[in-house]
């Protein structure tokens, strides 16, 4: 036996925690235990890791399960088989009859090592109903075997039963008679439990009709330190607890309430399981609001975005540095209209991208350009490269005080504010990086001698030129607003434009950039088309915003604007077969522009007519 490292351990502490749980704060207030055993559990897929530890104290060992805020230790390498660690905040729980203890907050100790199993812990048993508490925990299951410690054979396993256990924190929190529970200790098999949660996000009551009946439903995402989970009222619980529950306010609930397998096509939170309200679940509004999380975000910047799988759902910070106005769309399936607002975000990663916000969002959408605006659970959409779309489960916060927010804002202030930012666009990340293709750099002169883009085959290659001119006459056209579609429209001359395609009608349309470019190097100059995405990035601006300057009194500034942007750096071209071309000179379609000034990534081209 390593007798340094056994001398830390705390020796009880296990039979303290179940059995004493008003005296153990204070008779161990950060117990020492040994992590004999790490084994990673099954979930489902997209759901966060889950990992069940043996921790010993020496008399005893118990099973624990590691919460997903403590996983870093095991991705980290630091914990490990046999090291000792510091116990910081848990819960004890009782599992069909077996002791769990839910690990919230843990320290590995790397000065004392990894000693081999210290002393023979035997398996923790819970106290037979009506037994005092004693100073151990004998138990009658030695570790041993091939087996997960303490795990029993599938005849052996006790029948289920209410816990006797109260359950404790090392915060010690409890509401009334019952014990505060963390979200993350949930399980369908948990007992008299209280939860103290913040309501993050709360939906619409919606309403459905089938043959077989009618109904209505509300959800709202639940926070505490822990964890989320997702909470839904049905009917006659839609009446009772909707107009109770309140957006950003603090509650303790109660069971009853159904804890059942959360349906991951219907939530973006990283919970297995989910909450449905019954008629007798007790909710009281909690008296202190400060000490529960406002809200838990995982944010991806925009330039990852590209990197992250369409219908994937993600959190994003960002200034806002354009806003779109209200718009309506129809959609095709049920012929319903709905009202959508696109905004356009940067950070400093120097990529921008579009997100969509829809219904009362949209319409009660109020934040001021160069606001910092946070997103929690938005759709990413393969459209225009990468877009974003915020659920009806998703939730937006302006200016919200937490450090990436105050980091973007002092960003912009200092810098990002006249920065260009580059878009993601799908035919361009699908060039040579998703071919895996040699694209080689070119000069212009190149590109002329060698015909690129006069074959019957595609000719890609990277070019990095100064853009001279922009042809202004035609830099833009009307387009549908309907998402996806980006058809030209038609001027009815009654006050509305109407998509063929889409078989609608819009109050207005959306400009879309469809501008001609010259460019040049020391070696020749070259003519290259840019669509949306790129003109934005070459503009600054959307092609709305200057239709509004080439027809507003501020005309005069438009063609400064239009010229302002003379750099580009690093251009990927892609010429198209011959046949296609029928003028002279050759023009590119260019597919992504980065100024200068940015050292990322590359400007796409293709040749065309």
């Amino acid at each position: 036996m390593d007798s340094a490292a056994a001398s830390k351990i705390t020796r009880g502490a296990l039979d303290a925690i179940f059995n004493d749980p008003e005296n153990v704060a204070t008779r161990f207030p950060v117990p020492v235990l040994q992590c004999l055993q790490i084994k990673p559990l099954a979930g489902q897929q997209g759901a966060a890791d889950r990992f069940r530890i043996v921790l010993s104290d020496i008399n005893n060992y118990v099973q624990s399960m590691m919460a997903t805020q403590v996983n870093h230790v095991i991705h980290d390498g630091q914990l490990v088989k046999n090291c000792l660690v510091r116990v910081t905040q848990y819960q004890p729980n009782s599992v069909k009859g077996k002791n769990i203890l839910i690990i919230l907050g843990l320290e590995v100790i790397p000065e004392l090592g990894t000693p081999e199993k210290i002393g023979d812990p035997l398996a923790f048993e819970p106290l037979p109903e009506g037994a005092a508490p004693n100073a151990g925990n004998t138990g009658n299951a030695p570790i041993q075997g091939q087996n997960f410690y303490g795990a029993k054979k599938e005849e052996e396993k006790e029948k289920p039963r209410i816990s006797q256990i109260p359950s404790r924190s090392v915060a010690g929190t409890s509401h009334g008679s019952s014990n505060i529970y963390p979200i993350e200790a949930l399980s369908p098999y948990a007992h008299k439990w209280t939860i103290k949660a913040r309501v993050t996000q709360k939906s619409d009551i919606r309403t459905w009709h089938k043959p077989s009946g009618e109904g209505k439903l509300f959800s709202v995402n639940l926070l505490d330190e822990s964890g989320e989970i997702k909470a839904t009222g049905f009917n006659e619980q839609c009446d009772q607890y909707y107009d109770l529950l309140q957006e950003g306010s603090v509650y303790y609930i109660s069971n009853p309430c159904k804890v059942g397998m959360a349906k991951k096509q219907f939530t973006n939170l990283p919970n297995d399981y989910e909450l449905t309200f019954e008629r007798d679940t007790v909710i009281e509004k909690a008296e202190d609001q400060t000490n529960v999380p406002q809200v838990r975000y995982n944010f991806c910047n925009i330039q990852e975005l590209q990197s992250v799988e369409k219908d994937a759902t993600v959190d994003v910070v960002g200034v806002l540095k354009d806003v779109g106005e209200v718009s309506q769309i129809v959609s095709k399936s049920t012929g319903k209209p709905y009202e959508k607002r696109e905004l356009t975000l940067v950070d400093d990663s120097n990529f921008s991208v579009r997100i969509t916000i829809w219904g009362k969002s949209a319409q009660g959408f109020d934040a001021s350009p160069e606001s910092v605006v946070a997103f929690k659970g938005v759709k990413v959409s393969d459209f225009g490269g990468r877009s974003l779309s915020l659920l009806s489960s998703g939730t937006m916060s302006v200016d919200p005080d937490i450090p990436d927010a105050h980091r973007l804002k002092g960003w912009y202030d200092s810098s990002g504010r006249n920065d260009a930012f580059a878009t993601h666009n799908s035919m361009g990340s699908g060039l040579g990086a998703a071919t895996g293709r040699p694209d080689e750099d070119k000069v212009v002169v190149q590109v002329k001698d060698e015909q690129l883009g006069m074959g019957e085959k595609q000719d890609f290659f990277n070019l990095k030129a100064t853009i001279v001119y922009i042809k202004q006459d035609t830099f833009a056209y009307p387009a549908c607003r309907n998402e996806g579609c980006n058809k030209k429209v038609v001027d009815m001359n009654d006050g509305t434009w109407r998509c063929d395609k889409c078989d609608v009608s819009h109050d207005r349309p959306e400009y879309r950039y469809i501008m001609s470019v010259n460019v040049c190097d020391h070696t020749s100059q070259l003519w290259l088309s840019c669509f949306d995405e790129v003109g934005r990035s070459i503009m600054g601006m959307s092609a709305d915003q200057l239709m509004e300057l080439k027809g507003g009194r501020r005309r005069s500034n438009a063609r400064p604007t239009l010229s302002r942007q003379p750099i580009a750096r690093n251009s990927r071209s892609a010429a198209v077969p011959r046949w296609t071309l029928s003028a002279s000179p050759r023009e590119f379609d260019t597919r992504l522009v980065v100024p200068r000034r940015l050292n990322t990534s590359r400007k796409a081209t293709s040749l065309r007519n």
